[in-house]
């Protein structure tokens, strides 16, 4: 038997397999210290978890409404107007299983095969992936290193073809850390407005993680909300990465196309983690702003630390929890020192070129993990890397 020739036009997500990798290490008895997985390692808030176990006493254990329980989406649109500055209606609001399916809905409805798709490259990887398993184009935009990784808004000018039907944003972006000023969206939406027949998928799932200034979305910029589809959801600022709870607020035409995309495809999402959803949105945001200064104190400590490695340059995240260093005057590519790091360091991080083939030279740590555990794996890849300077 043979798998469908389209299952060879999709990828996967490196942080899993680095895990796997690392995980499979730890059982023969080696110390590893983890810089790879996305997730922040804090417990989801208690008053989150007391939610859902209430919710499970009181029986809200069957199917909900496949766009989501009713006073979840109000909550979402209420959350989404007051944080974005955009009028969103609670009817406007898809609640799936994880932010992942609203890559994918997005995609499936707007891209016909050999459209052309605009993302940011180096970038999520599950973005391309849906883009070729859908039988689009995936154009990348470039990212500016000296600009602090900020998107080359003039390649992506050039690049918008009369094929392109979508442009992808995220902001504070996976894996660079970095956030777009109200400046750069100003300018791409000016860009965008000359092009009635492009949408827009902004992804913002990181947008509470920020140390400096204030979260800007594409959404509220003017005659925009009609072509955004807005993705969010609830694994980052809360903590709640295995509740599997993502969001989009989608232009109005476009929610009973993407009702039947969930509905053919995950049915709903849980009743009883909306439930808690509910309370992370309208209970107490003490939780997130102690975890946002944690990462803020993580942050400084793994650029001060990887400035110190011979070969290595890092600017600072704006966003986020990951760090994106330039290690090509280390003299080693991506992939030769992700598997180092493994191998001889006992850290597991990311190869740049998993997020895209302008991700070579260049390595993504998580800062979700302990100062402890950050600091010792500097010092190993400290080692690491002095061991194969010049006259060592």
């Amino acid at each position: 038997m043979r798998t469908a020739s389209r299952m060879n036009n999709i990828g996967t997500e490196s942080a899993f397999e680095a895990l796997a990798r690392a995980r499979a290490l730890e059982a023969q008895g080696r110390d590893v210290v983890h810089l790879e997985i996305g997730e922040p390692d804090f417990d989801t808030p208690t008053h989150i978890v007391e939610a859902a176990v209430k919710a499970l006493r009181d029986g809200h254990t069957h199917y909900g409404p496949t766009a989501g329980l009713p006073e979840l989406r109000e909550a979402i649109a209420a959350d989404v107007s007051r944080t974005r500055g955009v009028a969103a209606a609670p009817g406007q609001v898809v609640v799936t299983p994880g932010g992942k399916p609203i890559i994918f809905f997005t995609i499936l409805a707007l891209a016909q095969p050999d459209d052309e798709v605009l993302c940011p490259n180096p970038s999520f990887p599950i973005y391309e992936s849906m883009i070729n398993f859908c039988g689009a184009k995936a154009v990348p935009v470039r990212l500016l290193e000296e600009e602090g990784y900020h998107l080359d808004l003039e390649d992506l000018a050039g690049k918008l073809s009369e094929r392109v039907k979508l442009v992808i944003l995220n902001s504070p972006h996976n894996p660079a850390g970095c956030i777009m000023s109200r400046g750069e969206l100003e300018t791409l939406a000016g860009l965008l407005r000359e092009r009635e027949d492009v949408m827009v998928l902004s992804d913002e799932i990181y947008k509470d993680i920020i140390y400096g200034g204030g979260h800007h979305s594409i959404a509220a910029e003017p005659g925009m909300l009609d072509r955004t589809i807005l993705l969010d959801g609830f694994s980052k600022s809360y903590a709640m990465t295995g509740w599997r709870l993502g969001y989009g607020v989608f232009p109005r035409w476009m929610v009973p196309h993407v009702e039947k995309l969930a509905a053919n495809s995950v049915s709903c999402s849980a009743s009883f983690t909306q439930r808690a959803a509910l309370a992370a949105l309208e209970g107490p945001q003490k939780p997130v702003r102690e975890m946002v200064e944690e990462f803020r104190r993580r942050r400084d400590l793994i650029v001060e630390g990887l400035r110190a490695i011979p070969g290595v340059r890092c600017p600072e995240p704006e966003g986020a929890f990951y760090a994106f260093p330039n290690i090509r005057d280390t003299g080693l590519s991506s992939a030769e020192f992700e598997e180092g790091a493994l191998q001889e360091a006992g850290v597991s991080l990311l190869a740049g070129d998993a997020f895209g083939r302008h991700g070579e030279g260049f390595i993504r740590l998580s800062y979700a993990n302990s100062q402890e555990n950050i600091a010792k794996a500097l010092d190993r890849l400290n080692a690491f890397v002095s061991a194969r300077a010049p006259g060592r």
